[in-house]
């Protein structure tokens, strides 16, 4: 039995059979920079990043493309508000980007394209389908014809009538259908521009992911990735324009991520109720946030709140108890990675129930992650051997130190494609520091607090000051006072 993927396209659970034997090309849509990613931008990432993960330990060689979006009314705006050009804004936002996505864990994409280092291949895009008649100018800017491709719709499912409402289209009296969208935009004075067949501008957000998709991965890739949002009309007009252009299927899967929630609504920036992701990668391990974020299937909407995150930290202490329990017996055990036949060691009795759990544990992962990336469903199969782990480990008959080092092996290896168990030595050393130092530093939090109702700002600053020497921050905000370390 192999890999199966619920396909938006088709709305199916279907077998996973890449173009190339083997070999999987996969785009994901990634982020508009004007601002810092929240946790629901966070959680599309992750995902993209657990499956590419998931296909590799299936033996797959996966070649994953991850866009930014870095010129966009957006950027343009919010640049002007902030006194900065565009271009400074979205480097500062890309690079932002990148070390939030590092911090979580995240895996870069084989390549990272950007928007504007693609307008050639754009142009080259429009003016194939202009050539088509699937396109018009209009005083400098460049419209896709809906109505030329008749197919339209086939993603969403929407009714021609319901392609109007929902839809982010632009009021322009020139279209020659409402629903039709922009793929060159004519410059406005102040913003940024590219010259072009039809004068200086800019594209359209639609015309950048099919143009760099179809660079780095071909015209026709084997998965496409991104949130439920981009559903319509974003991939709706992807598949139009390049399907109609090459006259081949833009992409075999796709594969769209549900809503992070928080108190029963969407979290995201219009809504004003999100919270940045490097703002709760202060307050959480990116264990713990990963974690989280994968407790239930991509396709489920998930509610952040703090008592979810409470769950997560506590289940992964679990883990890392039960790992750090039996990482001894696996440094021990050289010969482990000699022999990955577990079924081919003579045991006894303890061992062998051991042995067939260790088995269970990769089946039932297995069979989660096939199943369309259950990942909450394979969360499951790893706590339950942790749970008889511990009970064999807490047991008075003695079990071989070769079969605890390759339970070990077999959970880490499970773990690490979910990324819930990656801390390295140093994270390690760190936390342990943290826990050691925490009473102290908290006794000192205390005085610098007394001292702040007291007035004596001299006192208090002096902690602050001092506690900083060795590399420990205080952050005052309106919750309260806490700390941690900054390098």
């Amino acid at each position: 039995m192999g890999v199966k993927i619920y396909n938006s396209l088709s709305r199916q659970l279907e077998e996973f059979s890449p173009q190339i034997e083997g070999q999987v090309s996969m785009y994901s849509c990634g982020p508009t920079v004007y601002d810092y990613i929240h946790i629901g931008n966070a959680r599309t990432a992750l995902v993209t990043d657990i499956i590419r993960r998931y296909l590799e330990y299936r033996g797959y060689a996966v070649k994953l493309v991850q866009n930014l979006t870095d010129i966009d009314d957006k950027i343009i705006t919010r640049a002007q508000t902030l006194g900065v050009s565009s271009s400074q804004l979205a480097d500062t936002n890309g690079q932002a980007y990148f070390e939030d996505t590092q911090r979580l864990g995240i895996q870069p994409a084989d390549v990272h394209p950007k928007a504007t280092e693609h307008i050639p291949e754009m142009i080259d895009l429009i003016k194939t389908l202009i050539a088509k008649n699937a396109a018009y100018v209009i005083e400098g800017s460049v419209y896709y014809r809906v109505n030329s491709f008749k197919e339209y719709g086939k993603l969403s499912r929407r009714k021609p009538e319901d392609l109007l409402a929902g839809a982010r289209v632009e009021v322009d009296p020139r279209k020659e259908d409402p629903r039709d969208f922009d793929m060159w935009k004519a410059a406005k004075p102040g913003e940024p521009f590219w010259d072009s067949p039809w004068g200086p501008g800019r594209p359209g957000w639609h015309i950048e992911c099919s143009s760099m998709a179809m660079k780095h991965l071909g015209e026709t890739i084997d998965i496409h990735a991104g949130g439920e949002d981009l559903l319509f009309p974003h991939h709706e007009n992807e598949i139009a324009q390049s399907e109609l252009a090459t006259g081949k299927p833009f992409a075999r899967y796709w594969v769209h991520v549900a809503f992070l929630k928080i108190d029963g609504k969407r979290m995201g920036k219009s809504e004003q109720n999100f919270i940045f992701l490097r703002e709760a990668l202060d307050k959480y391990s990116a264990e713990i946030i990963r974690h989280f974020l994968i407790s239930a299937h991509y396709r489920h909407p998930l509610d952040y709140s703090l008592e979810s995150l409470q769950k997560s930290e506590s289940a992964l202490k679990r883990l890392n108890n039960c790992v750090d329990s039996l990482q001894k017996y696996y440094e021990a055990t050289p010969e482990i990675e000699e022999n990955n036949s577990t079924a081919s060691v003579d045991t006894s009795h303890e061992d062998s129930e051991l042995l067939e759990m260790i088995k269970t544990l990769q089946i039932q992962f297995t069979d989660a992650m096939d199943n369309d990336f259950n990942t909450a469903k394979a969360i499951g199969t790893i706590f339950s051997f942790v749970s008889h782990v511990n009970k064999s480990l807490r047991s008075s008959n003695e079990v071989s130190s070769y079969t605890l080092a390759n339970a070990y092996k077999v959970l880490l290896e499970t773990c690490q494609v979910l990324g819930i168990y990656t801390m390295d030595e140093q994270d390690k050393d760190t936390e342990n520091t943290a826990a050691s130092l925490d009473p102290l530093v908290e006794l000192l939090l205390e005085i610098r607090q007394d001292a702040r109702e007291q007035k004596d700002w001299d006192t208090s600053d002096k902690i602050r000051d001092r506690l900083k020497e060795i590399d420990i921050e205080i952050q005052d905000t309106r919750e309260g006072t806490s700390w941690k370390f900054v390098s």
